[in-house]
């Protein structure tokens, strides 16, 4: 089995006492663009979340993972979505809360702990992701742990003003 561990970070499964991080972060408007959210949560809604969330993956096509640092801290959030196991491939997301916690290497070394887990234990042939073309930080991480950009979809998302131009990128397990 792949570890979760790497020397600075873990990922883990969402707990109940997640519940105020994952509140905080669905909640927050500023972030709502990265995940196509249009409404606010409420906690009861969460809180169910947070009890379904152990649903296995084959089932529910998706894995939410806690970024924690050794400390024990929760930073972030990791996902797999999509998750198509007929042609062994899925997407992937990530999400740094606090400014804080951002350019210390956590994003990178979840990414490919992740990444790493996608390829070993799930077997999946390959990973993408979808990101903003003005994201560039996002592009940079992604493209650094191995990911090509292999298209740009323009006009893909509109943030209440602009239509914004979004990149696909692709890695595959050779």
């Amino acid at each position: 089995m792949v570890s979760l561990k790497g020397e600075h970070v873990f990922l883990r499964a969402l707990e109940p006492e997640d519940l105020d991080f994952v509140y905080e972060i669905e909640n927050d408007t500023a972030l709502w663009s990265l995940s196509d959210t249009l409404t606010p949560y409420s906690r009861f809604t969460l809180k169910q979340y947070l009890e379904n969330a152990q649903q296995d993956i084959f089932e529910a096509k998706q894995l939410r993972l806690a970024i924690c640092i050794n400390s024990g801290a929760t930073i972030g959030l990791i996902d797999v979505f999509d998750f198509d196991i007929k042609n062994k491939r899925a997407g992937i997301g990530i999400l740094i809360k606090d400014e804080a916690h951002r350019y210390k290497g956590y994003g990178s070394e979840a990414l490919d702990l992740l990444v790493n887990y996608c390829f070993k234990t799930l077997h999946l042939h390959q990973v993408y992701a979808n990101i903003l073309e003005s994201n560039v930080n996002s592009l940079k991480l992604f493209e650094h742990r191995g990911f090509k950009k292999i298209g740009l979809k323009e006009d893909w998302s509109f943030d209440g003003k602009h239509y914004c131009n979004e990149f696909l990128l692709q890695r595959i397990n050779r």
